[in-house]
């Protein structure tokens, strides 16, 4: 069965299907619907989660045996498979057949691929998912839709602003939809629910500011405590709010934290960071500042973080700008 992706929360409310199969070349789309399902085999029961990442040497023996496999720890489990190349082959593509053929009874699988050409969508093992399942094509979002795509992202966080607006918004990111994504995060930072104004939006997307905020993140990743301060210097100088200054922070701290949670219970460092959705063209900041820090440190620094939050929010007293600039560059040094 094949269904839209704006149709997936009505078909998730209706109950999950044993087997999902989310392919296409916007990442961000197959994430979030990815994240959905997720969220959805919790709440049925789903508390154990296996994961295997297809790459050279890949051995589908494992899928297969884990499919035969009864789970320890609950009585339900969701299980994924990542394929980001696409192309399981011809081992991958008989494993697939036969694992489509004997589903797991108290299994959700969920299989995840980059965009599938004709000749991949009319391969054995994607027809076979095609039958035995749930298929999600994502398609990137067209110039011509983003301003309602906006539109539909602000109103998930009780915000809407007339056309001229999104309009706005839509030029400023250039048809890039994940810049689109992250300046709606940032309006929810910003300003509280209701309608957003041309004049609130066009100031929260200043070129200059819109960078440096998520260039702060990248300088804290890489160590670069001259470089943290000159960017929160230039932020503040600009008026920028300490609010979207300690998000920026606090989630690479956060991020950085999972990854070492995940290394000290034996996860490798790269599949947890594919696990984590991280941005290839990130990971090499990222392992550089994962192998620099400890979890003790990182937990340090959201402890202080949430103090600086209470500041910003007038519950305790502080020179915010001074906490920030202490976290940044203790965070960059660690």
């Amino acid at each position: 069965m094949r269904i839209k992706p704006e149709q997936l929360d009505q078909h998730l409310l209706k109950g999950l299907q044993p087997l999902y199969l989310l392919f296409g070349d916007e990442a961000l789309l197959v994430q979030e619907a990815a994240d959905a399902i997720r969220s959805r085999a919790r709440q049925e029961g789903c508390a154990e989660r296996d994961v295997f990442t297809v790459e050279r040497g890949f051995n589908w023996q494992n899928l297969l045996a884990s499919g035969n496999s009864l789970s320890l720890f609950s009585a339900r489990r969701l299980v994924e498979v990542r394929i980001p190349s696409g192309k399981p082959g011809n081992d991958g593509s008989q494993a697939l057949q036969e694992y489509c053929a004997r589903q797991p009874a108290d299994t959700v699988t969920l299989v995840l691929c980059p965009k599938l050409d004709k000749a991949a969508q009319a391969g054995k093992w994607f027809k076979a998912m095609e039958q035995a399942g749930v298929v999600l094509p994502f398609f990137p979002v067209e110039r011509a839709q983003l301003p309602a795509w906006i539109g539909a992202r602000l109103a998930r966080q009780n915000q809407r602003a007339e056309p001229v607006v999104l309009q706005f918004l839509a030029d400023q990111v250039e048809g890039n939809l994940l810049a689109a994504f992250q300046e709606v995060q940032k309006l929810a930072l910003l300003f509280p629910a209701g309608t957003l104004s041309l004049e609130q939006v066009r100031d929260a997307v200043a070129d200059v500011a819109r960078f440096d905020v998520f260039k702060l993140g990248d300088a804290l990743l890489a160590g670069d405590a001259a470089r943290v301060s000159r960017i929160l210097e230039v932020l503040r100088g600009e008026g920028e709010d300490p609010v979207l200054i300690l998000w920026a922070l606090t989630r690479e701290i956060r991020t950085l934290a999972r990854l070492r949670g995940g290394m000290r219970r034996g996860g490798s460092l790269p599949q947890l960071m594919r696990d984590a959705w991280i941005w290839e063209s990130r990971q090499r900041l990222v392992e550089q500042a994962v192998k620099r820090t400890s979890e003790a440190r990182l937990l340090q620094g959201l402890k202080q973080a949430a103090g600086i939050d209470r500041m910003i929010k007038g519950l305790a007293r502080g020179d915010v700008w001074d906490e920030l600039l202490q976290l940044g560059l203790t965070m960059a040094k660690v």
